[in-house]
């Protein structure tokens, strides 16, 4: 059995705080709560949320490690996508959730590049001990254009441009549902101190209407869905009045996501490199998210008057997009930096690694259909 690093003394301060935090939430509702109540208080309550409470989540020293930390080449291939939608738009990138910024500095080095600098660069995102560092690494690393970038905590009214989101959709909260074999919406209560599975027959129409069309007739099957992920989807399409949305994610299609065989859902922990099944773990110091189910997203974008551009795994867009062009620019006869570049890229592309299970969605509004990273190997049909 694999032991756990030991959290600080001060980090376990935070977690009991944010139990404490849930507990009364649970008391004050009666009793229990939804499992998507639980997820959002666990990443983002103020101040104890494990988005907001300032612990170091990327990275070695942190808890998962994202393409964007791995290699510059992941952010400077969506570079040279973006730069070919970015004259049909106003000209604005829009990042959410930018993590350390990492992914923000290797696009805006790439567009300068390009000559195809835009003229803001707006990060949204929710943490502001992220967008503190966000905003650190950005101007250390690009202080020349540090003033094309600026932060917002919601989207502006109106979206002229080119949206990016790199693992933002998993970490939305997600419904978690039981079914016995009619679907119950599984949530948490307490037993004394501790969290503990109940279910409830499902409240929410839209919910009910989603489970039931869902057609699972095994019981015992646990999965999630996230009503989350598509609400996101018909507000960015609701505020786009012209431009792309490219979205990079883990998951599946439906066919995939709720297969028979995956009858225990896709929610994980990700706690200083380890993946963790029990949700209950040091809350506050733990990562969740859930795989994404892009049928969901891409009917979302259908149904809210977008463009479905394309859909096709992380290694087909990187490729169509020309990451190998741009590795074979770099100096070979240098192995002590070349090596580790083509490592890392290997693991990008490799199907045994993020090359399989990542994925890229886009969807367009008044651009062109014709998109350089969806130019091969499309998938859309499999959606």
């Amino acid at each position: 059995m694999t032991t756990l690093p030991a959290p600080s003394a001060e980090a376990l301060v935070t977690s009991q705080a944010l139990c404490a935090h849930i507990r009364q939430t649970i008391t004050q509702a009666g009793g229990w709560i939804p499992f998507s109540r639980y997820m959002e208080l666990a990443l983002y309550a103020p101040g104890m949320g494990y988005y907001s409470a300032g612990s170091h989540k990327l990275g070695s020293a942190g808890d998962f490690t994202t393409a964007p930390e791995m290699t510059a080449l992941f952010g400077r291939t969506l570079a040279r996508q973006i730069a070919e939608l970015l004259p049909q738009t106003g000209g604005t990138v829009y990042e959410f959730g930018a993590g350390t910024g990492k992914l923000a500095i290797d696009i805006l080095t790439e567009l300068e590049k390009l000559d195809c600098l835009p003229e803001h660069y707006i990060i949204i995102d929710l943490s502001a001990d992220l967008i503190e560092r966000q905003q650190t690494a950005i101007r250390s690393a690009l202080p020349h254009l540090a003033g094309r970038v600026s932060w917002l905590s919601q989207l502006p009214d109106q979206l002229d441009g080119v949206v990016i989101g790199n693992e933002v959709l998993d970490a939305m909260p997600c419904e978690l549902l039981h079914w016995t074999p009619e679907p119950l919406q599984r949530g948490v209560a307490l037993d004394g101190d501790n969290f503990v599975w109940q279910d409830r027959p499902i409240q929410d129409p839209a919910l009910q209407r989603q489970a039931a069309a869902l057609n699972i007739q095994q019981a015992g099957y646990i999965s999630e869905l996230s009503l989350s992920n598509t609400a996101f989807i018909h507000t960015l399409a609701r505020h786009l009045v012209r431009g792309a949305i490219l979205l990079v994610d883990y998951g599946y299609p439906a066919s995939e996501f709720y297969h028979p065989q995956r009858h225990m859902g896709t929610l994980i922990g990700h706690y200083r490199h380890h993946t963790v099944d029990d949700p209950f773990f040091l809350p506050g110091l733990m990562d969740l998210t859930c795989h994404v189910d892009f049928t969901a997203i891409a009917q979302a974008g259908i149904d809210a008057g977008l463009d479905l551009i394309g859909y096709t795994t992380q290694a087909q867009f990187l490729i169509n997009a020309g990451i190998t062009q741009l590795l074979g620019e770099l100096d070979a006869d240098d192995s002590a930096s070349y090596l580790p570049v083509v490592a890392m890229v290997q693991k990008l592309l490799s199907m045994q690694e993020m090359g399989e299970l990542f994925k890229v969605i886009g969807f367009g509004r008044g651009v062109s259909i014709d998109w350089q990273g969806f130019a091969q190997g499309d998938r859309c049909h499999t959606l």
